[in-house]
């Protein structure tokens, strides 16, 4: 059986890391651009790298939250696939995961 209580605090802690980034990033992206059309290009580039960022930290942030709402469930550890629990090792691993090793082998 995981430790809940841990687990929760490395969730919550990997939720405000990626909160405070994402904030970061719509700054960024909300910064003014240069009206210089060579500096613009770079710009755009690194507009586009942030935005996948961006995208990708959203859906962790989403796989956290679901998470969370897991251990509230109390199914935090449980395979939702096949019911059975979820290694502690793999958790320490990908603490939001939904799916035991076995499960996602099969995906």
């Amino acid at each position: 059986m995981p430790d809940l209580d841990y687990f929760r605090t490395r969730l919550l802690g990997r939720l405000d890391e990626l909160d405070s980034r994402l904030h970061d990033i719509e700054a960024e992206l909300d910064a003014p651009h240069s009206n210089d059309w060579e500096e613009l290009a770079v710009e755009r580039e690194d507009d586009e790298m942030l935005e996948t960022l961006g995208r990708s930290g959203q859906a962790e942030i989403n796989r956290i939250r679901a998470a969370l709402q897991r251990l509230r469930d109390g199914t935090y550890g449980i395979c939702a696939k096949c019911g059975e629990g979820i290694s502690t090792e793999r958790l320490e691993v990908l603490p939001e995961t939904p799916l035991c090793k076995f499960c996602v082998a099969e995906a």
